[in-house]
């Protein structure tokens, strides 16, 4: 079992910055992939940026070159740092894990509850 808290979200002008954060805990063989989705109101879940096991990173066109993901191992922590935000980008920000169950070796995911990102215009 892995428990996901994402903090770092709030109310922030077009043009600025946030720095969202991902902490995880629990039990879990190996990390795969650690990712960012989101989701606005009335809209479907949206992947934003994912990094793997070994540090490669990927980002969806429309954040591509505005968000950076990174990850501290030593502190099982993600980051999202969002740059030149726009109004675009308002939504709910979920942190997932895809990795190896301790207990069976199967395939897991698991999701964050969610942190709110309120761009304005």
């Amino acid at each position: 079992q892995v428990q996901l808290v994402e903090s770092g979200g709030g109310l922030v002008e077009a043009g600025g910055s946030l720095r969202l954060s991902c902490a995880a805990s629990g039990s879990i063989r190996s990390i795969n992939l650690m990712a960012w989705y989101r989701q606005a109101p009335g809209n479907q879940r949206e992947w934003v940026a994912t990094i793997t096991s070994h540090d490669s990173t990927h980002y969806a066109d429309s954040v591509k070159g505005r968000f950076t993901i990174s990850r501290d191992n030593a502190k099982n922590t993600v980051y999202l740092q969002m740059d030149s935000l726009k109004s675009e980008d308002t939504a709910v920000y979920y942190c997932n894990l895809n990795g190896v169950n301790s207990g069976d070796s199967r395939d897991v995911t698991y999701w964050g509850q969610g942190t709110q990102v309120t761009v304005s215009s």
